[in-house]
């Protein structure tokens, strides 16, 4: 594929990618069938970045973020950079002063499958970011790649558009054409949840209003008082 910028995508409504972002990522993967989990590895720089926004996408040569330079040209307010390399790469592709021009421009984070720097800078100055390791290893601008074009990041299969839910958590991908059912479905668990979470303040077990006494006796497990010696 010749290397291409695409500079308008389709993205979800604002209100359905804020609920999203504010609903976290556990419970948006559990409303979505446990789909769009990124890798564990993708770790936030500090324990309370937290975001919801709209995939951005960018392809770029291993230890070159030229790309990411080119992307935040196309950028819009509430845009997430989702950052894939062509091949394994931790070099530390994007630092301060990137994230100085990225929130300059309304960008509300960053996903990375490589590396970072500058990570004391960029947590003072609160811009979240997900990455696949910290190196202060520099990068150069000279090789080709393409912004908004599908991409896989993290073992996430990510178009241009998808909304990107992040927190301490992980990261997850929500299709855009599915954001708002799925926000329904996610608010509905929240829901649930506090209900449960009330149930077991009071004392109660999960064990019983869950049902998992029955599904203990059939599946054989047995309980004993004691064990002899």
């Amino acid at each position: 594929m010749k290397p291409t910028i695409v500079r308008r995508t389709p993205r979800a409504e604002a209100d359905v990618i804020r609920m999203l972002g504010e609903l976290g990522v556990a419970t948006v993967h559990e409303a979505q069938g446990r789909t769009g989990l990124m890798r564990p590895y993708m770790r936030p720089i500090y324990p309370s970045a937290k975001i919801g926004g709209s995939a951005l996408t960018i392809s770029c040569h291993p230890g070159d973020n030229l790309m990411i330079h080119a992307a935040i040209d196309v950028c819009q307010p509430g845009d997430v950079l989702l950052v894939t390399t062509t091949s394994e790469s931790t070099d530390g592709m994007f630092g301060e002063l990137l994230g100085e021009s990225a929130k300059a421009h309304g960008i509300v984070g960053l996903i990375i499958e490589a590396g970072v720097r500058d990570v004391a800078d960029l947590t003072a100055m609160e811009f979240p970011v997900w990455a696949k390791a910290i190196s202060a290893q520099g990068t150069v601008k000279n090789t080709p790649g393409s912004v908004n074009i599908p991409v896989v990041c993290a073992g996430a299969i990510v178009h241009p558009g998808d909304v990107i839910v992040a927190d301490v958590d992980g990261v997850v991908v929500v299709p855009r054409k599915s954001a708002a059912a799925v926000a329904g479905l996610a608010s509905e668990r929240l829901a649930k949840e506090q209900k449960t979470r009330e149930r077991l303040r009071k004392g109660e077990l999960g064990l019983d209003f869950y049902g998992l006494r029955a599904k203990l006796a059939e599946m054989g497990v047995q309980y004993v008082d004691e064990v002899k010696e």
